[in-house]
């Protein structure tokens, strides 16, 4: 697969300020703020999340240049299959969204307390035939981590993401567990590509767009890795979906659903026409941000 070449980003039209509330914390946020941009193209987010670097953060706005001012690559999938994603809520509240979700593949978040019982009440829930993929964050040492991975596999677990902290310590686990093993928090730049598959310390690249600098650059992420690739969201509005949805459409089939479900956490969006999936699959578009254009400067 070949990344889709760009344009250099032109001059942003529009700026409007956004902050929208999530209807549970993940990991202790409970808002999204940012700016959408409106470039020659259409609208664009600039989002970073409280825990990014200043250059990440700078990264993610050059990549909202971009997306703003340049057509989205070409599909090559009509529509693309997601997955939700479960915060750390309580069991039953986590049974019920994984339910009214209405996705085949259902991602967990664990590495607290609850999180066995959480993902026990998922599976009851959604039945065997759903995928269910699992989220800690980093939150585990390596021995903790293959103790954790023990019992949770008696759930039928399709891969764990973020297990342990580093892409060393992924390497050293994936070769003392059977369960697939996705890298997220440990790559935010293409040298870290580089180093993971260095390492082979994963068997799947779970990626988010905005964070490592776009459309281009996740496309580029994708080919260098060589491996299965989820494209995820970093909690955006319908808009930075959009761009996290158009390099999903972008890259060939994947055996694992994408992590891009993230619009039904939110309690309100920008758009009155927003990236909702429909049986567990979205279909790829630019989203206006109507709700908000009556803020335009």
């Amino acid at each position: 697969m070949r990344a889709v070449l760009m344009s250099e980003p032109r001059p942003a039209l529009h700026r409007i300020h956004f902050s929208v509330a999530l209807r549970h914390p993940v990991l202790g946020v409970t808002s999204r703020s940012g700016f959408l941009i409106e470039g020659e193209s259409g609208w664009a987010e600039w989002s970073p999340l409280p825990s990014w670097s200043r250059e990440e953060g700078e990264t993610a706005h050059r990549g909202a240049l971009e997306t703003a001012g340049n057509a989205f690559p070409p599909v090559i999938q009509a529509s693309v299959e997601i997955n939700t994603m479960i915060p750390r809520v309580a069991p039953d509240i986590a049974a019920r969204m994984a339910v009214a979700a209405g996705c085949h593949t259902v991602k967990v978040k664990v590495g607290d307390p609850e999180g066995e019982d959480r993902v026990r009440a998922v599976r009851e829930a959604v039945g065997p035939a759903a995928h269910l993929r699992l989220d800690a964050n980093g939150s585990w040492d390596l021995e903790q981590a293959i103790r954790s991975l023990e019992v949770l596999a008696r759930y039928d677990i399709e891969l764990v993401e973020d297990p342990v902290p580093t892409l060393a310590d992924l390497a050293r686990l994936r070769r003392r567990t059977s369960i697939p093993l996705a890298a997220e928090a440990s790559i935010r730049t293409m040298e870290d590509v580089i180093e993971m598959r260095r390492l082979d310390a994963a068997d799947v690249l779970v990626i988010k767009p905005q964070r490592i600098g776009g459309i281009v650059a996740a496309l580029r992420a994708a080919e260098l890795a060589a491996i299965p690739v989820v494209v995820s969201s970093a909690l955006e509005t319908s808009v930075g979906l959009a761009a996290c949805l158009a390099v999903a459409a972008a890259l060939p089939a994947s055996p694992y659903a994408h992590g891009i479900g993230t619009a039904t956490l939110l309690a309100e969006d920008v758009a009155s026409d927003p990236l909702l999936p429909i049986q567990g699959r979205l279909v790829p578009r630019r989203v206006l941000p109507d709700l908000l254009l009556g803020a335009r400067p």
